[in-house]
């Protein structure tokens, strides 16, 4: 291994800007989520995929842009994926209708996709002469994605209120520029390696993602009795079966299953997966219910949830590290899972004349707690347990997880919402009881969490390092 590059500091600040960007862009449309359905023509239902279409794309390509890093060299899919997401961004921005704004979003979550895998390998490039100094990158790099949470919220309202949506994906492209000028000096090179791309494994898993979530935010409207939603997912659960066949078959597949026999791996990741899918609905209708019950216009909505966010980036900084080392990852987790579970339910309790202070803060900031209490331990869980070869897959699978988690989640709870009353527009009592209804249904995801985190994951003597963490939720 050569020595360290002078500029690996300045390359960091470069990685740690994409880590925050991938987390921001999954953050920042939910203040502007009520504009974009009045000026497209979005229904309640389908405003979910504003979201979804970025999450689904990211969160299924993953894998491929883990193992499209290591076939072409990281810096090259580092540039590649700031191109894509530029040009989705561009298309997000000027959409005249629905379905140009969602192939907009699909195109920004593929330019996620190359850029999440490809910076991490960066960073190992750069910093793994020393590990002191890894650590440290490692520890810069993780809190760049609750800041990215953070900023996301918060830039959200201020842009939607005082610009207009569309700038909510303008703001990449400067972003995008300025990195792709900085990559070519910063970034090390590497040498292309000879391999195979499963081209058909990735197909499979993405499309049946996309179609199991496609089949649950379609079935308040078809019916969830009727041929097409049970048609749908049939296939979709087709498709993520002969994902796991090929996997099984290939000798360079893009997840390898065996690592699934691993201690406290596929625990770890199906903690993540709930974590998402509990946590996104949750921060996607109280969005909702700040502006379409109370009031809220774009800035105070996205003001209303700083302290929920900046609490989420200290507890993940500051509170959970210190909670692993005194209670082990595992007694971590499931502290925050049952934080998590009474914070949703808390929010259950919203009423049509609620006020922030009542009915939001407090609960959220309970929510929050939990959230950044088990998000900590069961993801340096999920990578620490891989061997130290496999980190980048392990990475790549637990990143996955907590995405498809959150795609799902959140079809699952719109679904829930609209047949409790979420898409009768300016009833306040029945929007209420629509968002009340998600909330309890994240709670119960949460509350699995705890179950299967409590009975599932073992105890290690050590805690695996918090710095270890290399993402968070959006």
């Amino acid at each position: 291994m050569s020595g360290p590059s002078p500029r690996r500091w300045a390359a960091l600040a470069l990685i740690a800007t994409a880590q925050f960007i991938v987390i921001m862009d999954t953050s920042i449309i939910g203040v502007a989520l009520p504009r974009i359905q009045q000026d497209l023509g979005f229904s309640q239902e389908n405003l979910s995929w504003v979201f979804n279409a970025y999450v689904v794309a990211f969160g299924g390509l993953l894998l491929l842009g883990g193992r499209l890093s290591d076939l072409f060299g990281a810096r090259r899919l580092f540039s590649t994926g700031w191109l894509i997401l530029l040009a989705g961004s561009l298309l997000a921005g000027i959409a005249p209708e629905v379905w140009v704004e969602l192939t907009g979003r699909a195109v920004q979550g593929v330019g996620a996709a190359l850029i999440a895998p490809s910076a991490l390998t960066l960073l190992m490039m750069l910093f793994g002469h020393d590990p002191k100094e890894l650590t440290k990158a490692l520890a810069l790099y993780g809190a760049a994605a609750p800041a990215g949470g953070t900023a996301g919220v918060f830039l959200g309202g201020v842009i939607t209120e005082y610009l207009s949506w569309p700038w909510v994906f303008y703001i990449n492209i400067p972003i995008a520029l300025i990195v792709l000028l900085a990559t070519g000096p910063l970034m090390p090179a590497a040498q292309p390696r000879r391999g195979t791309i499963d081209v058909l494994g990735t197909v499979t898993v993405t499309l049946g993602l996309g179609a199991a979530v496609y089949a649950i935010v379609r079935a308040p409207e078809a019916g969830w009795s009727s041929a097409e939603t049970w048609i749908v997912l049939a296939v979709a659960a087709a498709l993520l079966a002969a994902f796991v066949a090929i996997q099984a078959r290939r000798r360079e597949p893009l997840m390898r299953l065996s690592i699934f026999r691993t201690p406290n791996l596929a625990a770890a990741n199906l903690t993540q997966l709930l974590l998402g899918g509990a946590w996104i609905p949750m921060w996607f209708f109280l969005n909702l219910y700040l502006q379409q019950v109370l009031g809220y216009s774009a800035f105070p909505s996205g003001a209303a949830l700083l302290p929920m966010t900046v609490l989420i980036m200290i507890g993940m900084i500051v509170l959970a590290p210190r909670a692993i080392n005194r209670f082990g990852p595992k007694g971590t987790t499931v502290t925050g899972l049952v934080l998590l579970t009474a914070g949703m339910a808390w929010l259950s309790l919203i009423s049509p004349d609620g006020s922030f202070a009542a009915d939001v803060l407090p609960a959220s900031l309970v929510a929050a707690l939990g959230m950044s209490l088990a998000f900590i331990p069961s993801l340096g869980t999920a990578i620490s347990s891989a061997r130290p070869e496999e980190g980048g897959l392990a990475s790549g699978i637990v990143n996955t997880s907590y995405q498809v988690g959150s795609a799902l989640g959140l079809a699952a709870m719109t679904a829930v919402a609209a047949a409790n009353g979420s898409g009768r527009l300016g009833d306040l009592p029945a929007l209420t009881n629509g968002f009340s209804a998600a909330f309890i249904g994240a709670a119960a995801i949460a509350l699995a969490g705890v179950l299967i985190a409590a009975t599932t994951l073992r105890t290690r003597a050590t805690a695996p390092a918090a710095e270890e963490v290399t993402s968070a939720p959006g």
